[in-house]
């Protein structure tokens, strides 16, 4: 049986502002939604290191920082950019679509 993949409609655009990252849920799974610029992205939530909240970190430009430890993570690519932490998050497709913001999951 081939793997389906589906998008969801999250949020509209003006809900999600540069620097203030919003949790969404998305078939079960925590996704942390940010925006740099024009650009809108999704990751998981759970910091790979200690099990955090990343939308309660602080966000500058592409890059998330971890509120328990400092861990830092690249939102366009789920690259772990700072020790402590070193395994990447995953990250989701986003799509804009008029005002409404849309991620896809497997």
């Amino acid at each position: 049986m081939a793997k389906m993949t589906s998008w969801q409609s999250v949020a509209r655009v003006d809900e999600v502002q540069e620097g203030l990252p919003i949790e969404v849920t998305v078939s079960g799974i925590g996704i942390c939604l940010l925006r740099a610029g024009d650009e809108f992205f999704a990751i998981d939530n759970l910091c790979t290191h200690a099990e955090a909240s990343l939308c309660e970190g602080a966000q500058e430009g592409r890059i998330l920082e971890c509120p328990r430890h400092g861990g830092r993570f690249n939102i366009e690519t789920g690259a772990a950019v700072h020790y402590p932490a070193f395994a990447p998050v995953r990250t989701y497709p986003v799509r804009r679509e008029e005002d409404t913001l849309w991620v896809q999951v497997d």
